[in-house]
């Protein structure tokens, strides 16, 4: 059999898998229903019996069908929950970067206090991943999840798993952004818009008058940074200029902010001071700062968010905002908690916006 052969055959199973495993999940096929006979599935989806087995049989070893012998092939319950797994769900978007162990860190705290264990997930800030990583905590016996969206700015596709979350009993609790279809869902953030106000404030305070803007598209926490950015130019009567904002998505992150700031450079577009989406960020804006020639904050001031550990070293500190990482995991964690103790309905408190707060290192000068 050639090799195109076998990806077609391929294709048609995996088709037909995703195809009633989105069925189930979604409801249209429910617990205890049985499914389609082999044959029946073979003509509607014009595959052979033997494709069609195979696809019923990733979804049995999967948990989402059962078959009984001369009985046929029904949807399954997706986990008996016991309800005291005194398990939690953690996901994030990256597990490595260096916001989010200081945040587990919170979250681990808060919940052992109370006995719970953390299943710890991440999602690359993918969308596919985020929704692959619902199905499979669908599957497993937890009690609560708290989770950060990814692309929180984008619409979400999947909130039919969410919905399934309720249908279980599952809650779940966002952090760091939540999509804006689900905004009365119970959550923790930081007060972005805030943030980027209170920053470019400072920098305008201190006589900037050319402030270039870098913020991320595709989350809540860039888009917010940026409204509050824009808040502070119009409360000192400054015109906004779209011209002086670059925007970057999660794939181009490491590449687009250096580029566009070298490229400015040679355009010479007057700029004095660059408020930054987060010291991660700031740092690849500085390099191209200085790659061009330029100096911080001789020439051109810099800012970061997060109060990371990269806004720090030897004799340079960038002025940027805290994020109370650990806290913030805590807060997440005992909102959860509480939620289930009491019932997400009986929870006066259920969105939670942390206070921004300025920590003025010496990435910045002034300019009057």
């Amino acid at each position: 059999m050639s090799g195109h052969n076998i990806e077609q055959k391929q294709l048609k199973y995996f088709k037909l898998m995703d195809d009633l495993k989105e069925q189930i999940l979604k409801g249209d096929i429910k617990a205890g229903d049985k499914l389609p006979s082999e044959n029946e599935l073979s003509v509607a989806y014009q595959v052979s019996r033997q494709t069609v087995r195979k696809a019923l049989s990733i979804l049995e070893n999967a948990g989402y069908i059962f078959a009984q012998h001369g009985r046929g092939t029904f949807c399954s319950e997706m986990v008996h929950r016991s309800r005291n797994s005194r398990n939690i769900a953690v996901v994030t978007t990256y597990l490595s970067d260096y916001i989010f162990p200081r945040v587990i860190d919170g979250i681990d705290t808060a919940l052992a206090r109370d006995g719970y264990s953390i299943i710890l997930k991440n999602t690359h800030n993918s969308r596919s991943r985020e929704a692959k990583c619902l199905e499979e905590l669908l599957q497993k016996d937890i009690e609560g999840i708290i989770i950060e969206p990814s692309k929180s700015q984008i619409y979400c596709k999947h909130m039919n798993l969410y919905q399934k979350l309720e249908d279980y009993n599952i809650p779940y609790v966002f952090i760091q952004g939540c999509f804006s279809k689900m905004s009365h869902k119970p959550q923790v953030l930081m007060d972005d818009e805030k943030g980027g106000y209170t920053i470019t404030r400072y920098l305008l305070d201190i006589g900037h008058k050319n402030i270039v803007g870098v913020f991320k598209a595709d989350d809540m926490q860039g888009q917010n940074r940026h409204k509050g950015y824009v808040m502070a130019l119009q409360e000192v009567g400054m015109m906004y200029d779209p011209d002086s904002v670059i925007w970057f998505h999660t794939e181009d992150r490491k590449v687009h902010p250096y580029d566009a700031i070298m490229q400015m450079m040679n355009e010479h577009k007057k700029m004095d001071a660059v408020v930054c989406y987060n010291d991660e960020i700031a740092l690849q804006v500085i390099r191209a700062l200085r790659d061009a020639g330029r100096k911080v904050p001789e020439d051109i001031s810099v800012t970061g968010y997060d109060n990371s550990y990269m806004a720090v070293s030897d004799d340079f500190r960038l002025t940027t905002i805290v994020h109370p990482q650990e806290k913030l995991g805590e807060m997440a964690a005992e909102l959860l908690l509480k939620i289930l103790q009491e019932g997400e309905d009986a929870v006066a408190e259920k969105r939670i916006m942390i206070e921004p707060k300025l920590v003025i290192g010496n990435s910045c000068k002034e300019r009057r």
